[in-house]
């Protein structure tokens, strides 16, 4: 519980929290949202993957990460609840829907070969 905590404690992750919804997400997008360099958000992808919260997938030279539910019930509970505060929270809805627009409706240049996330669906994570 206590990595659990320090996990969430720090407003990057918990903004990747939010960006991965119910989803997956190549780090391409996070940096292209976030506009935080590459390495700062794989160390706080680490992070989140130390406490196991978060689980990757490569696919060729892509990294995908999707938010895992904790094996220990108590902190599943936790992290299901910080999820429903900021899929209720006005700045990281607004987060959610800038990723959804980056990934559906126009791709910047630097990002046309990335792959796409994949979307449980095309809305924001309520």
């Amino acid at each position: 519980m206590e990595m659990l905590f320090r996990a969430l404690a720090d407003r990057t992750r918990l903004r990747l929290l939010n960006l991965m919804g119910n989803d997956e997400v190549c780090v391409c997008y996070f940096v292209e949202i976030l506009r935080t360099p590459q390495p700062n958000i794989s160390r706080h992808l680490a992070y989140l993957r130390r406490a196991c919260v978060v689980d990757g997938r490569r696919e060729g030279k892509w990294m995908h990460y999707r938010i895992i539910e904790p094996a220990d019930g108590l902190a599943a509970q936790v992290l299901r609840d910080v999820r429903s505060w900021l899929s209720n929270n006005p700045a990281m809805q607004r987060e959610r829907i800038r990723l959804i627009s980056v990934c559906c409706t126009r791709t910047p240049a630097h990002l046309t070969d990335a792959p796409k996330p994949i979307f449980a669906v095309l809305q924001p994570s309520n």
